[in-house]
C-alpha cells in the first residue's frame, strides 16, 4: 500500500472568492497566519492562487482575480504521495491544491503534510494489519474510517509514556506534524490504541481533538482491550503516567549510538 495525497491532505480548507479585495485577503493572513490560499469561484473550482506574495505593494481594495496566478500546479488525492513531493520539490511550492476531475477544490497537500507521514507510524498499512487480525480473531466486518476524535472522550489502553517523547510530540502538534492516532469505537466508547504520546500532549496543550483512524467493531464481541481497562481501572488520558526519569527506548539507543 503506497501512501496517497487523500491519506493526509486537508480536507477542511480557508478558500477566497475572486471578487475580494487585497485588503480581505491580508486581514485573513493576519488571522489565520496562513502566507496564501486557493481562490474558488461559486462553483467551487479553483481558479487561482493568491500568496501573501502577490499582496505586495498592492492597493488595499485591488480586486483578488486582477494579481491571483492562475498558473497552478495541483494534486489529485488518488496521486502517490511521493509524487506529489516531487512536483512540490521540483517547482517550489510548499502547498498544492488538490481537485477532482472537474477542477474542484477537494483539500490541500502541504509540506508539512510530506514530513508527517515520513515520521509517521500510524500509516495506512498499521491499521489494515490490525483491521484484519480484528477479524481474524473474532470473525467480524471492521469498518475503518479517518476522522477527529474528543481527546476527552478517549480510553487509553496503555498506562505509562515517556516525558521525553512527550515533549517531542508537544513540538510536533504546535507545528501541526502530529500523525494521527488509531482509535476503536465500540459501543459508544472510543479505545485509544496507538498515539499515547500524541493524546497526552495534547491534553496538556489545550488541542481538543486531533485526527484519527477509526476502526469500528461490532458491541456484540468482547476485546481483550476491554478486559485490561477495566482491571487497570484506566478512564481517560489524565490516567496514563508520565515517566520522568527514564529516557524513551527510541531516544536511548540513538544516544548510545552516537557516544560509539
Amino acid at each position: 500500500m503506497s501512501l496517497k495525497v487523500k491519506d493526509y491532505m486537508t480536507r477542511d480548507v480557508i478558500t477566497v472568492s475572486p471578487k475580494r479585495t487585497v485588503g480581505d485577503v491580508i486581514r485573513l493572513i493576519e488571522n489565520t497566519g496562513h502566507d496564501g490560499f486557493p481562490v474558488v469561484d461559486e462553483m467551487g473550482k479553483v481558479v487561482g492562487y493568491v500568496s501573501s506574495r502577490d499582496l505586495l505593494r498592492k492597493p488595499s481594495n485591488m480586486i483578488i482575480e486582477d494579481i491571483m496566478s492562475t498558473k497552478l500546479y495541483v494534486a489529485r488525492e488518488y496521486m502517490d504521495l511521493r509524487d506529489a513531493a516531487r512536483v512540490m520539490f521540483r517547482t517550489g511550492h510548499s502547498k498544492l491544491p488538490v481537485v477532482d476531475e472537474s477542477g474542484k477544490l477537494l483539500g490541500i497537500i502541504t509540506n508539512a503534510d510530506v514530513i508527517r507521514s515520513q515520521i509517521e507510524r500510524a500509516d495506512p498499512k498499521k491499521v489494515e494489519k490490525l483491521r484484519k487480525t480484528i477479524e481474524k480473531v473474532h470473525g467480524v466486518k471492521v469498518n475503518v474510517s479517518r476522522g477527529v476524535i474528543d481527546v476527552e472522550r478517549m480510553i487509553p489502553t496503555q498506562t505509562r509514556i515517556f516525558a521525553d517523547e512527550l515533549k517531542g510530540r508537544i513540538y510536533e502538534l504546535k507545528k501541526g506534524l502530529a500523525e494521527p492516532l488509531i482509535v476503536i469505537r465500540k459501543g459508544g466508547r472510543l479505545f485509544l490504541i496507538d498515539g499515547h504520546h500524541r493524546a497526552v500532549a495534547a491534553k496538556r496543550a489545550g488541542v481538543k481533538r486531533l485526527e484519527a483512524y477509526i476502526l469500528d467493531v461490532p458491541d456484540t464481541i468482547e476485546l481483550g482491550i476491554e478486559r485490561l481497562v477495566k482491571k487497570k481501572g484506566i478512564k481517560s488520558v489524565d490516567d496514563v503516567e508520565v515517566i520522568e526519569d527514564v529516557p524513551h527506548p527510541l531516544v536511548e539507543i540513538t544516544f548510545r549510538n552516537m557516544t560509539h
